[in-house]
């Protein structure tokens, strides 16, 4: 593609993206009015479905479809620096040959530091994944912080533990079937607010372990090769 036919397309979603604002602009109900349209929809659904949390209600019952989107985006992202970094690995192996990775070299305190912080973190994660349909959120914070933690391993400076801990086919399946159960659970079960909530978390999770895994050994391979 040419800069010319770049140029092109940007210009063509700006303006597209322009003139959807200006009309979503134009519609808005008056500032500090008694009107509220969206107000009056959401939450007689969020009582009706005994959601305890409004917020959690739009996500995951009246806006399902949306955060399958979301959820959908996430993991085409994390399947595409899978893609692209197994390329660029096979073909830095291919010249440099197979290695192992070492242990890197940390402070004591970094090291244990990084061990006592690593079933807190976890803990966490799930606690906020748990507590997602009782919150605002939940559920993809929760995934986001579940799939950082064990890579306090990585930090505490043990990648070949980190690698025992994270199979990479294990999270890709989890990943797979996390993003199937929300899909079922949006097109055929919407309202169960817990289940979904739990789904995201998992899918989440998965997902940044995933991308971050990929990251992290095509770091480690282009500083073996330097």
């Amino acid at each position: 593609m040419t800069g010319r036919v770049r140029l092109l397309v940007l210009a063509v979603g700006g303006i597209g993206l322009a003139v959807l604002f200006a009309l979503a602009a134009f519609r808005l109900p008056g500032f500090g009015g008694t009107v509220h349209p969206y107000g009056r929809r959401t939450l007689p659904n969020a009582l009706a479905h005994h959601t305890p949390n409004v917020i959690s209600s739009i996500n995951f019952d009246q806006r399902a479809l949306d955060t399958l989107g979301e959820e959908l985006i996430l993991m085409a992202s994390a399947l595409a620096t899978v893609l692209v970094l197994r390329t660029v690995r096979a073909e830095q192996e291919d010249s440099a040959g197979e290695h192992a990775y070492g242990a890197a070299q940390v402070f004591d305190a970094l090291r244990i530091t990084g061990y006592l912080l690593l079933p807190i973190t976890l803990m966490t994660g799930v606690y906020i994944v748990a507590h997602g349909y009782l919150s605002p959120g939940g559920g993809f914070q929760g995934g986001v912080v579940l799939g950082s933690a064990i890579h306090l391993v990585y930090l505490a400076g043990d990648y070949p533990a980190l690698a025992r801990i994270r199979p990479i086919p294990m999270f890709e399946t989890g990943e797979a079937l996390a993003a199937g159960a929300f899909v079922v659970l949006a097109l055929w079960f919407a309202g169960q607010v817990k289940a979904m909530n739990a789904v995201v978390g998992l899918e989440v999770g998965c997902a940044f372990v995933l991308a971050l895994a990929k990251f992290f050994e095509q770091a480690l391979l282009v500083r073996k090769d330097s």
